[in-house]
């Protein structure tokens, strides 16, 4: 039954399946623009579904083929019968407006999508047990995908491609650096990567104890302070640590003062004085975090779109660690490597809709300790392969002597990040940092024998 308050236009409906009827090969343009779905009058939509029917299967289509069509599937009768597709196919149609009606279909169907969208989130907005912050992702999550309702993207032309490339090109070419992403603050990561770049997923995976926490904070404030005129904004999700442990260790890093001693606060007259210029640098920087230990990837999707859609923007997003993501509610009977498949897709995902790098920390499985040679490989990646498949950078943070048997050993702070992945870049590269844990702080180095550090 007709709804006469429902979204609809039947006459743009009948005149572009007369259209079809009378030049079938309107359905080439056509086919991947609308689905049955997208006709509001049952008759029409089984029509359109038989046309479609007919274009899949390498048919002419023609009011013979579609007729044919609808008898031999059982639905002649539904669709109208014999007399209704007669009378669509027999008006004079002017197939160059196909277009118009092609848009008039999609527009009320959008229309009516959303309607029903809207309604089921008011049905479960009823409901007690539905929590509202659950409900306010799932709201969003809605009227995202709303937005982005199309049946397919169309194809690029070449020209088109090339001028990208140009503008890609040419503004490179005025960039003073040497690099055409985020400026990480470490150059021997800056010529390896070309900088951190828009829509990337970047994985920074080690054993625990190898500092990859402090890597990724060290240059959560490089980034902030190097990029967008000192401007960029940096969202960190700390799913382990709370905001004042981080801003600590960031504190003790810009401050080179021993944590041990940062914590206690007991300090010299010039600890005193590093410890006040340091904060005073860091307020400077726009460094955001969020601690909730208990998040879904909906949640931080939710939290940076916020961002991004604010004045400041948004330039680069931490989360620390990928495994300490919870599942996303509607996976339920999923297996943890399932669930973690998915927050990494999503993540991938998350970085393309908002056009910026996203650094995910990863744990790797015990495996690699097993080994003589403890240095990580992709196999190590814990609980998801699909991580190195959505990936566009993977990095493992390695240091012999977090596994030395003599104290000295286990001073070395000669570290090496393996850039096993980059699809912008040189993959299978290794450059070497050293790591001053009492500071949380890594230094890019040359030199491949032990490092040293002197506190100030």
């Amino acid at each position: 039954m007709i709804n006469p308050t429902v979204p609809k236009n039947i006459e743009a409906e009948i005149s572009l399946l007369g259209c079809v009827l009378i030049d079938g090969a309107q359905m080439l343009a056509i086919a991947d623009e609308l689905s049955e779905e997208d006709f509001y009058d049952p008759k029409n939509k089984l029509i359109f579904k038989a046309m479609l029917d007919l274009q899949y299967g390498g048919k002419a289509i023609d009011l013979t083929t579609v007729l044919t069509e609808l008898t031999n599937t059982g639905k002649l009768d539904a669709a109208g019968g014999a007399a209704y597709l007669t009378e669509v196919s027999s008006h004079s149609y002017t197939t160059s407006y196909i277009d118009s009606y092609v848009e008039l279909v999609k527009s009320t169907s959008l229309k009516r999508h959303t309607i029903e969208k809207l309604n089921t989130l008011l049905s479960v907005g009823m409901d007690p047990k539905v929590e509202a912050n659950d409900y306010l992702t799932e709201a969003e999550q809605v009227i995202f995908d709303l937005s982005k309702n199309k049946k397919t993207t169309a194809f690029v032309k070449m020209q088109e491609a090339l001028d990208k490339v140009r503008e890609n090109v040419d503004f490179n070419a005025q960039n003073d650096k040497d690099i055409v992403g985020l400026d990480t603050g470490y150059q021997n990561l800056n010529e390896k990567t070309l900088g951190f770049q828009a829509s990337q997923l970047i994985i920074l995976a080690a054993r625990p104890g190898m500092g990859k926490s402090a890597l990724a904070m060290n240059i959560a404030a490089n980034i902030a302070r190097l990029n967008n005129g000192g401007h960029a904004r940096v969202a960190v999700f700390n799913l382990e640590m709370s905001y004042d442990q981080l801003a600590e260790r960031m504190i003790a890093s810009e401050a080179n003062i021993d944590s041990k001693t940062l914590k206690s606060g007991k300090f010299t007259s010039i600890q005193s004085k590093a410890f006040n210029a340091a904060s005073a640098r860091l307020a400077q920087i726009d460094v955001e975090f969020d601690d909730s230990g208990n998040t879904t990837v909906e949640d931080i999707r939710t939290k940076c779109r916020k961002l991004k859609a604010s004045d400041g923007g948004l330039d680069f997003v931490v989360i620390d660690y990928l495994q300490l993501i919870n599942s996303s509610h509607g996976s339920k009977g999923k297996s943890r490597t399932e669930e973690v498949s998915d927050i990494s897709r999503q993540l991938k995902l998350m970085a393309r809709e908002l056009g910026i790098p996203v650094l995910a920390l990863s744990q790797l499985s015990r495996k690699a300790e097993e080994r003589d040679d403890k240095r990580p490989q992709m196999s190590d990646l814990r609980e998801s392969g699909a991580i190195e498949q959505d990936a566009d950078v993977i990095m493992f943070l390695y240091r012999k002597g977090y596994y030395a048997k003599s104290e000295e050993g286990r001073n070395d702070p000669l570290t090496e990040l393996n850039i096993a992945k980059n699809r912008a870049g040189q993959s299978g590269v290794t450059i070497f940092f050293n790591f001053i844990g009492k500071y949380y702080k890594f230094e890019a180095t040359t030199d491949l024998q032990s490092g040293s550090f002197n506190e100030e």
